[in-house]
């Protein structure tokens, strides 16, 4: 299997790309999450692959990130979610928008992805949402209000969590305080015990 190609970019359209590795060009299939982040044509390029083979077919999708990745695999875990669908879903949302439909059980959104209907996306959730722990999930949840990297609210909830307050209830909790860059994990879970 393909693990991942290192060359030169030799091709970028929005959903595909081609790949020179030594002489040889292989044609990439890529979500428009990943296409975004790809170098100019010419440039080196690595890129993650999917090596994706039926009976009838091979293709190589690729990805710019592992959880990129780790996503389209878990999609076309699915009934009714092909390879095709997958590269829509990410190049519709991203993976932490995703991931944020598939913990709010959010029906609506993930039907807006194209080629997938509301009972795909019903089936979608029940079969993805427990895929998460609580970490991922929380980050995902927190990360949308939160700076790349800062860890304090996915913390203060996980913190909630461990006193026996429920996922949900701990995300909304930790939601509401207001941060600046001084503020601890310690301030955001007293504040929200406190409502303050």
């Amino acid at each position: 299997m393909i693990t991942f190609l290192d060359g030169k970019l030799e091709e970028k359209q929005p959903t595909r790309i081609v790949m020179n590795i030594g002489g040889v060009g292989y044609e990439v299939l890529v979500p428009l999450s990943s296409f975004d982040r790809l170098p100019s044509e010419g440039d080196a390029c690595r890129i993650l692959i999917y090596h994706h083979i039926t009976d009838a077919s091979q293709a190589l999708f690729g990805f710019c990130t592992e959880e990129e990745r780790k996503m389209f695999i878990l999609l076309l875990g699915v009934s009714g979610i092909g390879p095709k669908t997958a590269v829509s879903a990410l190049s519709g949302l991203s993976v932490r928008e995703l991931k944020i439909a598939l913990v709010e059980s959010d029906v609506k959104r993930i039907s807006s992805i194209s080629g997938i209907g509301k009972k795909t996306a019903e089936r979608v959730i029940v079969e993805l949402r427990d895929k998460f722990s609580s970490g991922e999930a929380l980050e995902a949840l927190a990360g949308a209000d939160a700076a790349p990297g800062d860890h304090r609210l996915r913390d203060a909830a996980l913190a909630l969590i461990s006193l026996g307050y429920k996922q949900a209830d701990a995300q909304k909790m930790v939601k509401s305080i207001q941060l600046n860059a001084t503020t601890s994990v310690e301030e955001i879970v007293r504040g929200a015990l406190t409502g303050k």
